[in-house]
């Protein structure tokens, strides 16, 4: 009955002990970078991984990068130039930079791209303990990476919610876009198989703008005006879906930038990116 008394009367104090041990070990954690570690079995299905110093599972969140490549192209290097630059405006974050299945003929064909980004995810998620992560999930894109974010962050709602998608010059709506000629409805073509009239499905479901709703993450959309590859226009389209469901937003245009930028607009880029998330990602 002693015995019993004891462990009863000593078991807070236990638990006490080993919270306060477990916190000190997450705070002082040294920052790590851990290259190519695989989320799947094919070779493309590939993430590297920043984490940085003093991490823990309260505060430090999880920042998806994915590159673009027009889905058949491209590769996570793309973003190691910028990661010093990613890393200063937001220290707060472990960045997780991934690879994903490439259209390549008729093998991989859409929507395996969205299906690795989910894979990706649910692999973040399921090691996030061990990362030293919160559950504060930012996905962001460039090009078909930003198509791949929007999807993800409005489609998918587990095992992580996205509380914000950055998106830099992402097609938004795939018949829209197919529908003013040119290149577009070739490289579509490519990329799902179909063509709207044969398979207006894979079209719907790969649009962004169908899957918008109250509940959808802030979101910011950073486009060039003078992008012929992606025209601006694919951007406004989704903002008006934004703002009819009153989802928190904001649409950064640059004139004079085409279908990417570096230099001063870039670093204007991450200053505004930074301050959207400390506005809207709690």
């Amino acid at each position: 009955m002693i015995n019993r008394l004891l462990i009863t009367l000593c078991m807070p104090l236990l638990l006490f002990s080993c919270k306060k041990n477990t916190e000190a070990v997450t705070r002082n954690l040294p920052a790590e970078t851990i290259a190519n570690i695989a989320y799947g079995i094919d070779p493309l299905q590939q993430m590297d991984i920043y984490l940085p110093e003093g991490r823990s599972t309260t505060t430090t969140g999880i920042l998806v990068l994915i590159h673009g490549g027009s889905w058949t192209g491209g590769d996570k290097s793309e973003f190691v130039l910028a990661m010093p630059m990613v890393k200063e405006y937001f220290p707060e974050y472990a960045i997780f930079n991934i690879n994903y299945r490439l259209v390549s003929g008729s093998n991989n064909l859409s929507p395996t791209q969205q299906n690795d980004v989910k894979a990706a995810i649910e692999f973040i998620a399921e090691k996030k303990a061990a990362f030293a992560v919160s559950d504060k999930l930012v996905l962001v894109g460039a090009s078909a990476g930003g198509h791949l974010a929007l999807l993800q962050g409005y489609k998918n709602l587990s095992p992580l919610k996205a509380k914000a998608v950055v998106d830099f010059f992402g097609p938004t709506d795939l018949i829209a876009l197919y529908n003013l000629g040119g290149l577009f409805p070739s490289m579509l073509t490519t990329v799902t198989g179909e063509s709207p009239e044969t398979n207006p499905s894979i079209y719907n479901q790969s649009s962004p703008v169908n899957f918008v709703n109250a509940g959808s993450p802030p979101t910011i959309l950073l486009h060039g005006g003078k992008d012929a590859t992606i025209p601006p226009a694919q951007s406004e389209i989704l903002v008006t879906r934004l703002q009819e469901n009153k989802v928190n937003y904001q649409l950064v245009l640059y004139p004079n930038q085409g279908h990417g930028w570096i230099g001063p607009d870039l670093e204007d880029s991450f200053s505004k990116i930074a301050a959207f998330l400390k506005l809207h990602v709690k």
